[in-house]
């Protein structure tokens, strides 16, 4: 490109005083018409021209190009229906018709496959402005969106783009999508068992004004509760009953709508932790012993345990003479713990307990009822259990999991956890259990017995029972054969692991879900899913992990030798996921419970129009042709960039400078020649 460039020998403003004084001295000249005025005028001129020093400039510019960005939406609202296939059409489209277009450079950006958990929806423009960061504004031909319009993060204004340029808006999907949307709007966190628990839904239907009323169908931990009719756009309070400890997990469900586009967002997921108000336990504790404060102690220190402990030390038949109002025990209410308010109890602990005559037979059968109908029995046992006044001689016997031989073993071991022990979360991980013997203390005494139900956790010497863990009926049943525990409590010998086994003893039976031997749990956090399976089998079923978007996926989990088998398996999807294994089942919810992805997902020209017609720019549907006539042009700037079937992208100016070359136009001989000439044809003009 060539120009003129001036380069000054003086000071500017020194030039100007001289313009003004030679101006002043050749204007006299001309005012007056002396003779030769006019050559000393150009004369004039060629000396303050020289002393501009005048070039004749030519710069070599390399162009540089516009630079387009096409975005393609691929959340997961782009995947229902035929939005994909209209997106890939068009995107291909859009390619080779800007490829062949001289100077503009293509960006193609892939946003939303993972959809931003921090923004909670489709962020186009997030990922638009990042991918045009290293880009001038001047440079910015222009964006193309392909989307289905759902977009939840549209700049307010066109100057929050960062470039002057149009932007286009090519929109997937038809103008006559309805869907269904089931909405949670309160869910509490936490429930007392046995009590209602409230959660407030709603159904909206979008695209359709009268869709009739509409069944919502509600399951807990898989199963059928109840169904609730509800119209469209009304609010609705359904109260679901806490059925146990733990996660209880209630799954909601609304009706299909005809045509519509997913079913994925008429579900919603509530987990409600079911906790009790208060553990109730009675502890019975019969012949006295030097650990008889063991249990007592224990579940004193838990603030979650209500206890009611009573000590059997004066049968009915002891008759000494002692004045009623002088004894310091009170009468063992038999009738009402154990007849009247029996079900109110968690768990019930017989601790070296006999018979002695104070609980008739019938009471006890009481107490086999109360196991198969839910309930917990804990036989803290030492010698009464081999002897023939033993609670095995009684209707208890059909619940309890070993019979005794009559025998007991007086002699020192090391207690040791079974094989079996070794997959149960009660026994597993014990502290100091990892060496082989086991690094806690001996105890001295165990009942032998012959066992015929339930899992043996703990053992003796010769392998021997030493703790048995059943379930019977709806209810739980654990038999401890030794009456050595206070050995570790007190630290004999260094002690040993006594909070954590009884402890975790006591919660099993009270069926705290993290202590359940056969579990399937799925659990999701930052995308990642995590299944586990707790399991007493060497084996466990094929687990098949169900998405969202309905896929299904068989899922591989290692086993770490202990029971547990886990898998880690990373997930782009917001919604329900569901682990499976025959029928057991675990469900999770991903991301927020009402996702902006799945608010409302039909497509739409509105959310872009405003921002479009203000860069100038255009929105339109794709169409079902994938519109393979739409045309891309490069121009000028412009008051419109689009018409019926093109869209344009605004060309740049901007070049990078690589050299100049400078010609002096009055340097040298000639301007010397110039500059003599003219003040020798002054000197002969006036001289004449």
């Amino acid at each position: 490109m060539w120009s003129i460039a001036f380069d000054p020998v003086l000071p500017v403003w020194l030039l100007v005083l001289l313009g003004i004084v030679g101006l002043a001295l050749v204007g006299v000249g001309l005012v007056q018409r002396h003779r030769g005025a006019a050559v000393r005028v150009l004369a004039f001129a060629a000396l303050f021209v020289a002393l501009l020093d005048p070039a004749l400039q030519r710069e070599d510019r390399e162009q540089l190009s516009s630079v387009a960005a096409i975005v393609v939406d691929r959340s997961e609202s782009q995947g229902l229906a035929e939005r994909t296939a209209e997106t890939d059409a068009m995107v291909e489209n859009l390619t080779a018709r800007l490829e062949r277009l001289n100077n503009i450079d293509v960006r193609i950006v892939e946003s939303g496959g993972q959809t931003d958990r921090r923004n909670d929806g489709t962020v186009l423009f997030s990922d638009l402005n990042n991918a045009l960061s290293d880009v001038p504004p001047e440079r910015v031909a222009g964006a193309v969106l392909v989307t289905d319009g759902q977009i939840h993060d549209i700049p307010e204004a066109a100057r929050q783009l960062g470039f002057s340029a149009p932007l286009h808006g090519l929109i997937t999907g038809s103008e006559d999508e309805r869907d269904r949307q089931l909405v949670l709007n309160r869910a509490p966190r936490f429930g007392l068992i046995g009590e209602d628990q409230v959660v407030t839904l709603a159904v909206r239907d979008h695209g359709i004004t009268d869709g009739g009323r509409v069944t919502i169908a509600v399951k807990r931990d898989g199963e059928p509760l109840l169904e609730e009719r509800v119209a469209p756009g009304q609010t609705i309070d359904i109260p679901v009953p806490i059925a146990h400890a733990g996660s209880n997990i209630f799954e909601f469900e609304a009706e299909s709508l005809d045509g519509e586009l997913t079913d994925i967002n008429n579900r919603v997921v509530v987990t409600i932790e079911g906790v009790r108000e208060n553990l109730r336990v009675l502890l019975v504790s019969g012949e006295p012993h030097a650990g008889e404060r063991t249990w007592r102690n224990l579940l004193k220190s838990d603030a979650a345990v209500d206890l009611v402990h009573f000590t059997i030390l004066r049968p009915p038949e002891k008759q000494d003479g002692t004045p009623i109002n002088e004894l310091s025990l009170i009468a063992f209410p038999t009738r009402e713990l154990f007849s009247i308010k029996i079900n109110e109890f968690d768990l019930i602990i017989f601790d070296r307990y006999r018979r002695r005559g104070v609980l008739p037979l019938l009471y006890f059968d009481n107490i086999a009822r109360y196991v198969r109908d839910g309930g917990a029995v804990l036989i803290a046992s030492g010698p009464d259990y081999a002897h023939s006044s033993s609670v095995f001689r009684t209707p208890l016997s059909t619940i309890l999991p070993a019979e005794p031989t009559g025998n007991v073993f007086e002699e020192p071991y090391v207690a040791e956890v079974s094989e079996t022990g070794d997959r149960h979360p009660v026994t597993r991980d014990l502290p100091g259990g990892a060496t082989t013997p086991p690094s806690w203390s001996r105890w001295f005494r165990l009942v032998d017995v012959i066992p015929n139900d339930g899992q043996i956790v703990m053992q003796g010497p010769e392998e021997r029972p030493l703790l048995i863990l059943n379930r019977e009926g709806e209810g739980r049943v654990a038999l401890m054969l030794s009456d050595h525990a206070w050995l570790w409590a007190r630290g004999f010998e260094g002690g040993g692991p006594h909070v954590p086994l009884l402890r975790r003893l006591s919660h099993w039976l009270m069926k705290e879900p993290d202590l359940e031997e056969e579990a399937l749990r799925l659990k999701a956090r930052d995308g990642r899913l995590t299944i586990e399976r707790q399991t007493l089998s060497e084996g466990i079923e094929p687990i098949f992990l169900k998405f969202p978007s309905g896929r299904t996926e068989e899922v591989t989990l290692i086993e770490d030798g202990s029971g547990m088998w886990t898998a880690v398996v990373e997930s782009d999807e917001l919604g329900i996921h569901t682990a499976e294994e025959g029928e057991r089942r675990a469900l999770t919810h991903v991301g927020p419970v009402n996702p902006r992805e799945y608010t409302d997902v039909r497509s739409t020209t509105d959310l872009l129009a405003n921002l479009a017609e203000e860069t100038s720019g255009s929105v339109r549907r794709v169409g079902a042709d994938h519109d393979a006539n739409l045309r891309v042009v490069p121009m000028r700037a412009n008051r419109s960039y689009s018409g019926s079937n093109w869209i344009g992208l605004k060309t740049t100016d901007a070049y990078v400078l690589r050299g100049v070359d400078r010609y002096s136009l009055l340097a040298g001989f000639l301007g010397l020649a110039i500059l003599l000439g003219l003040l020798s044809a002054t000197w002969y003009r006036e001289g004449r």
